[in-house]
C-alpha cells in the first residue's frame, strides 16, 4: 500500500525506515484511515520479526530499519543477508508438541 524507503534521522542519529502513502492514494480517506489504523496496530505489538514503530507523520510511518532481503528476493528465494531475520540452520523449525502452560516454560 505504501513505498518504503531508507532515511536518517537526524534528530537521533540513526538510519531508519519511512513508509509513505503514495500522493494518489493520500486524497483518499479510506487509504488515509487504513494507513493509520496499520500503523496503530504495528505499534500495539512488540515482536522482533515485526519492525517498530517510531514516529506517524501526515502521510508517513517512520520506523525501524531492519536489514535483510526484501520481501520479492525472499520470495524468488535469494539467499538471506541477516542472521537476525534468517533462522540458524541448526534450529528446527518444526513446533514443539509439548503443551504449553501458564507459567510453565519450555526449552527452544
Amino acid at each position: 500500500m505504501g513505498e518504503v524507503y531508507r532515511t536518517r534521522d537526524t534528530k537521533l542519529t540513526r538510519d531508519v525506515a519511512i513508509k509513505v502513502l503514495p500522493a494518489a492514494l493520500s486524497n483518499d480517506a479510506d487509504y488515509m484511515a487504513r494507513f493509520q489504523r496499520e500503523s496503530q496496530v504495528l505499534a500495539a505489538l512488540n515482536q522482533r520479526n515485526i519492525a517498530a514503530i517510531y514516529d506517524l507523520e501526515d502521510h508517513a510511518i517512520v520506523m525501524e530499519l531492519v536489514e535483510g532481503s526484501t520481501l520479492a528476493e525472499r520470495i524468488a528465494g535469494v539467499p538471506c543477508r541477516s542472521s537476525k531475520l534468517c533462522p540458524s540452520p541448526n534450529r528446527s523449525r518444526k513446533p514443539s508438541k509439548q503443551p504449553v502452560r501458564r507459567g510453565s516454560s519450555i526449552g527452544i
